[in-house]
């Protein structure tokens, strides 16, 4: 079954149809009767397949740790890799002060200064906070019907202390999550340092890459420790010029995560479109993994541009719809 087998006229219709219906759900009320509870609950996991979202996605809109949630049920979508600036917010980090525009080398010295002691001021806040509001956040989602299975705090740089480091694993496992993503360092030494830490939480580092990506990209940081891992983005993989599926075939059991979203090849030009629109196989990836029972999700980045008269979580809702049908659900 190929990307012709959807047609587009029934995967738009069918997408719209879903996106209207869950446009009116809402969160459900706390304290209700169990089986009240359950009512109007996300749920994509089909045929054994866990569609996800990173809350990226959702970038063009307000995103609370609470906007976050009502934008997964909206969408019906019941497990995410959650951004750091939600959760750390809803756990009571310090407010980042405005970021001045242009790079860093552009902005003036009293700039610099503020954009330092905010560091400062946020990596002493790490160090110290308690988990309580991260088991909180944990709890919220759960009860709503949404797993957070990652976190991508700004706390796993070069430049972040260890403590900091240790902090993005010890915040990812009170979320429940097991893995905390970041881009994939290109110092040996980093992954080394961010696989050694991972293992005292028991968390796994999922490194994400872009065009860089190649078969053999991650073989350095998976030889260093158990706890390093794949966070695969295959629609940069096809842009970058390669086949995802038999990297997913072999690589499986190191894989954590994958982002999903369609891209045309590299030599169509790469550009990020609407599912089924560009060269990733999205539903050949998603069979496969209903076939062989993988278990890492299947993350949905939004990064096509949002037509007019629609939003990120109308169009993420398209992508649900999209992935049920791909798997027979």
């Amino acid at each position: 079954m190929d990307n012709q087998d959807i047609s587009r006229r029934e995967f738009l219709s069918g997408s719209i149809l879903a996106a209207a219906g869950l446009g009116l759900v809402s969160l459900p009320s706390f304290g209700m009767p169990a089986y009240i509870k359950n009512l109007g609950k996300p749920n994509s996991l089909f045929n054994g397949v866990q569609i996800g979202v990173i809350s990226y996605s959702w970038r063009s809109m307000p995103s609370s740790a609470e906007q976050v949630l009502q934008y997964c049920i909206d969408a019906n979508i019941s497990a995410i890799e959650l951004m750091g600036p939600s959760g750390e917010s809803f756990a009571g980090a310090p407010e980042a002060p405005s970021r001045p525009t242009g790079q860093r080398s552009q902005w003036t010295a009293e700039q610099k200064a503020e954009a330092d002691a905010y560091s400062k001021k946020l990596a002493d806040w790490r160090a110290s906070v308690s988990m309580n509001k991260f088991i909180q956040l944990r709890k919220m989602y759960n009860d709503a019907g949404v797993k957070i299975y990652a976190f991508k705090p700004s706390a796993l740089g070069s430049n972040n202390t260890d403590a900091e480091v240790d902090y993005a694993f010890r915040a990812a496992k009170a979320l429940g999550a097991n893995q905390a993503t970041i881009e994939l360092p290109n110092d040996a030494g980093q992954t080394k340092r961010l696989g050694d830490i991972a293992a005292k939480s028991k968390i796994y580092v999922g490194y994400h890459g872009h065009t860089q990506q190649t078969p053999t990209w991650w073989d350095v940081a998976l030889g260093q420790s158990k706890y390093n891992a794949m966070n695969l983005d295959m629609g940069h993989y096809v842009a970058a010029g390669f086949d995802p599926l038999p990297l997913i075939e072999a690589k499986h059991d190191k894989i954590v995560s994958m982002h999903t979203k369609d891209r045309k090849s590299k030599e169509n030009g790469g550009a990020n479109v609407p599912w089924g629109e560009g060269d990733t196989p999205i539903i050949a990836a998603l069979q496969l993994m209903r076939k062989n029972k993988y278990k890492f999700p299947a993350t949905i980045e939004l990064e096509y541009d949002i037509p007019a008269g629609s939003d990120a979580v109308k169009e993420t809702a398209k992508c649900v719809e999209y992935a049920r049908k791909a798997l027979g659900a």
